[in-house]
């Protein structure tokens, strides 16, 4: 953990450039220091089909969640998620300069018992 998915409409596929914003996601969560860089994850989910306000105009709209692993401090999860946001903005500044485009951000916290998993990718970051 993290993982970060973004749901985005179809339309905008290209101008969205995800593969560029999830290299800044990941970066930037590596950078905080309190995430294992192994385990930090990026993804699209692509939607063909939607229908957003009156339909009416060639809207987008991009939702974004990062699922963590418990036990980060409110104040933590509070930097990581302004330090995301500001950088999903900027990301999708000229493309909201274009077009209708709703962005939205929010941050999980997943159970700290019913939260199974295996990774041997953390190996290759283990200090020795």
């Amino acid at each position: 953990m993290p993982h970060f998915y973004a749901e985005c409409t179809e339309n905008i596929r290209e101008q969205a450039n995800l593969p560029e914003l999830f290299s800044k996601v990941n970066q930037a969560l590596a950078e905080t220091g309190i995430f294992p860089l192994g385990g930090i994850r990026s993804r699209a989910i692509w939607l063909d089909t939607w229908h957003m306000a009156d339909g009416k105009h060639d809207y987008a709209f991009v939702h974004m969640t990062l699922k963590i692993g418990a036990g980060r401090s409110l104040e933590s999860r509070q930097q990581v998620g302004e330090l995301l946001f500001t950088l999903i903005k900027e990301h999708f500044a000229s493309l909201m300069a274009r077009q209708y485009l709703a962005l939205s951000f929010t941050m999980e916290e997943l159970d700290p018992v019913l939260n199974y998993k295996q990774n041997n990718v953390h190996s290759l970051f283990r200090k020795e």
